[in-house]
């Protein structure tokens, strides 16, 4: 690019969009609390197993040290004393700043209560932010409400409409609460509300209102298509209350037949180590996009090879950035940090090699980073 700014640099300062993102703490968290966010695990590692000792770990000393005025790799003791010195609402501000996204993707349905929402993310990043709904999280507040089974079909779906009328679109974690493996037949109103029922009386009986049954799972997600929203879906990796086996894309092949002419787009979130898998499906099925967030900020310094990856079979304009971050301010910066060292660095050598133009790298970049998210979720 003659005359212009390089690949790197124009990578450096492209203005994000994280379409898949959870807020920050609003409050301090202790060293244990803080090392246990940097994992995907719900409990701490054995004795000689530190999170601080691995690609994370390295990066959050590489990465947001820097940030926060410290040297690059500084010890975690000196890290986490400067982040104590600094307090939460110091660090959310500097590292969100510093990451360069100017628009997030919220999913406010996990432990909502203990992070900034909608608002909150507007205020701390100065930046636009829209919210993602879960289609279960709208569910369970409905049982908790006290709706009856016979109900609960049309009940739901006017409730979807109400807390979705300023989301952006709408996720389903059926992943988690059963796999992708499900029937991909939209389930009749009877079986719905029968089942409807029989966990209504375990919600009533004191039961947590989590919804793990998959009929219900089901018409959760065809109400969700019926909507019109962009839907998002977990697939991959994420915490142990999943089974990974049943969370490769390959499962919902059946479903995304059946939704391939209804002109709803189909995100398929973080997608490691399935995420090939997922470019397949996202070259294959034009209402299907995809992304490598969560993965990206893991692998650290080999995100690179995660990014190249994902670059291999799918259109470009299929391909979106995200973090999946929460919590921890450092998962956000890293989550932009990241993407951008491995999109440049592979793009890089798309272009030394004679692959592509650094006209055409500047152009992809742009897309994945932000301009393909646009066009999904608001039409330009």
């Amino acid at each position: 690019m003659t005359g212009g700014p390089t690949l790197e640099e124009v990578v450096d300062g492209l203005p994000l969009v994280d379409h898949h993102v959870h807020g920050v703490l609003a409050g301090d968290v202790d060293a244990a609390a803080f090392e246990l966010l940097l994992t995907e695990s719900d409990r701490v590692g054995p004795p000689g197993v530190s999170p601080w000792d691995s690609q994370i770990g390295f990066a959050v000393r590489r990465w947001c040290a820097p940030v926060l005025g410290l040297e690059p790799h500084a010890s975690p003791a000196a890290y986490l004393a400067r982040r104590g010195d600094l307090g939460a609402d110091a660090v959310n501000r500097m590292l969100l700043g510093a990451s360069g996204v100017r628009r997030y993707l919220v999913d406010t349905g996990y432990r909502g209560d203990e992070l900034h929402g909608v608002a909150g993310m507007r205020e701390v990043s100065g930046c636009d932010v829209r919210e993602i709904v879960r289609l279960e999280a709208v569910a369970e507040a409905l049982a908790s409400g006290g709706v009856g089974a016979a109900a609960f079909p049309e009940r739901y779906r006017e409730a979807l409409d109400t807390a979705t009328a300023d989301a952006a679109g709408l996720k389903s974690i059926v992943a988690y609460r059963y796999g992708l493996d499900f029937d991909p037949e939209p389930p009749s109103r009877r079986d719905v509300v029968a089942a409807a029922g029989e966990w209504l009386r375990h919600v009533d009986g004191g039961a947590e209102p989590r919804v793990s049954e998959p009929v219900l799972l089901r018409a959760l997600i065809w109400a969700g298509v019926e909507r019109g929203l962009p839907l998002q879906f977990h697939v991959g990796f994420g915490d142990p209350d999943l089974d990974l086996r049943r969370c490769d894309p390959l499962h919902l092949n059946g479903f995304l037949r059946r939704t391939a002419d209804r002109q709803v787009p189909i995100l398929l979130l973080h997608n490691y180590p399935f995420h090939r898998n997922a470019g397949f499906l996202a070259a294959t099925f034009p209402h299907v996009w995809f992304d490598v967030g969560l993965a990206t900020m893991y692998a650290g310094a080999r995100a690179a090879a995660v990014v190249a990856e994902s670059l291999e079979l799918a259109p470009f304009g299929k391909v979106l950035f995200s973090s999946d971050a929460w919590g921890l301010a450092e998962l956000h910066h890293l989550g932009a940090v990241c993407w951008r060292r491995g999109m440049a660095k592979t793009l890089r050598s798309f272009v030394d090699d004679g692959e592509c133009s650094e006209v055409d790298a500047v152009r992809v970049a742009r897309a994945v980073g932000a301009d393909n998210a646009m066009r999904v979720y608001f039409g330009r």
